[in-house]
């Protein structure tokens, strides 16, 4: 029975999204869709603006098969490491065999060539990289100038966002040696950071602006109309903000120098401006700098909140893990659950599984029940307790 995975966040889940998964499901040919989204934290670095099992709720209701947790060491990392860790995951499924997901631009034979070249890097691209870093820009802008010079054929694939991220899901299916390939669907509608509603297909950025502005009657053409009803009622994430600076003020320097990517110095910039900026925005804002973008340094202070340190990423990464399903379809779940436990790794479908997984799995684990009692926490709803939703 093959597989097509879809990773994402679903934050929140629009019009956008359920167009990729009604093109992935014709186009794939395969017969079971499974998306892998992150949990209560996301790759903005920030809590999810609904919780996850709204939002694999809304994956079912939209027409996938099945919904299993990225976990958090990965789903608020960069790039590189969200899409390998969610890679991870699928390519453990022997029946995955299509990995579907928005672009700007590109087919399946641009993404493959551009993966194989930034995999590679040549002594030339990596020279050239050195150099824009060393102009103070960001390792992304780097990485993207660097192959438009020495790569000009993989250049346009880097350009934006979700071909970026693209790029680098056809990389971690290389890297994880797995035979999927990659179907990269066009977008449609606004792009990836469009502040602006449009009529119908507007960003999943743009649709969080305007709930908190409550221009509800333009966000509800948008979404579906199970999606409309939860956001109406979108739990007050702000009291996170007061956290992660305290997480900035209460770690020492030596621990945050221990996050991925908190690096040349990065924690002390964050500790000596944390000391004099209460305000989360604020702080994140006097921290951004040319090389090190906003999300970089959100991605940071989540992690240094969740206690999520570097190395227990790499040891996720390279051990077995576990497929936490956070919602499958009803009237399927007798074909579902039988094909996601053909995986390497064991399911979790309620608390009492717990005891199925390994030291390196359980450590990973751990944070995603932390991420999950933080966003109970800071939202003032209970958490559902790991038993997976059917819908």
């Amino acid at each position: 029975m093959k597989i097509c995975g879809i990773i994402c966040e679903y934050n929140p889940f629009h019009n956008g999204h359920a167009y990729l998964l009604e093109r992935a499901k014709k186009e794939s040919g395969c017969e079971l869709t499974v998306c892998a989204m992150s949990g209560n934290f996301t790759q903005r670095g920030e809590p999810a603006f609904l919780g996850k099992y709204a939002r694999a709720r809304h994956a079912v209701l939209a027409g996938a098969d099945a919904v299993i947790e990225i976990p958090a060491p990965f789903a608020c990392a960069p790039a590189e490491i969200f899409a390998k860790g969610a890679v991870k995951l699928l390519a453990s499924l022997p029946d995955f065999s299509s990995l579907a997901f928005g672009c700007e631009s590109g087919n399946e034979e641009s993404f493959l060539a551009a993966a194989k070249a930034l995999s590679d890097e040549s002594r030339t691209m990596k020279a050239a990289i050195r150099a824009k870093l060393k102009k103070g820009v960001s390792l992304i802008k780097a990485r993207t100038e660097a192959a438009a010079e020495t790569e000009p054929l993989s250049a346009p694939l880097l350009s934006s966002p979700n071909n970026v991220l693209g790029v680098e899901y056809q990389k971690a299916l290389l890297f994880f040696g797995s035979g999927a390939r990659v179907l990269p669907v066009l977008r449609t509608g606004g792009g990836h950071a469009d502040a602006e509603l449009a009529k119908n297909y507007s960003s999943a950025t743009a649709i969080r602006e305007g709930v908190r502005l409550g221009k509800l009657r333009a966000v509800k053409r948008n979404v579906p109309e199970f999606v409309f009803d939860d956001l109406k009622n979108a739990p007050d994430t702000s009291a996170y903000k007061a956290l992660a600076v305290y997480a900035a003020l209460s770690r020492p320097a030596e621990q945050l120098k221990k996050i991925l990517d908190c690096t040349e110095g990065l924690e002390n910039r964050i500790k000596a401006l944390a000391k004099g900026n209460p305000d989360y925005d604020a702080l994140v804002g006097k921290v951004t700098t040319k090389r090190y973008i906003s999300s970089r340094v959100r991605r940071i202070l989540a992690a240094a909140v969740l206690g999520i340190e570097e190395e227990l990423v790499r040891k996720s990464l390279k051990n077995k893990l576990y497929l936490n399903v956070l919602a499958v379809k009803k009237e399927r779940a007798d074909e579902v659950l039988p094909a996601l436990a053909r995986s390497e790794f064991p399911l979790l479908t309620r608390a009492s599984d717990e005891k199925k997984l390994t030291r390196t799995a359980m450590e990973c684990y751990e944070k995603d029940l932390l991420a999950d009692d933080v966003y109970s926490f800071i939202t003032r709803t209970p958490a559902r307790g790991g038993r997976t939703l059917f819908v």
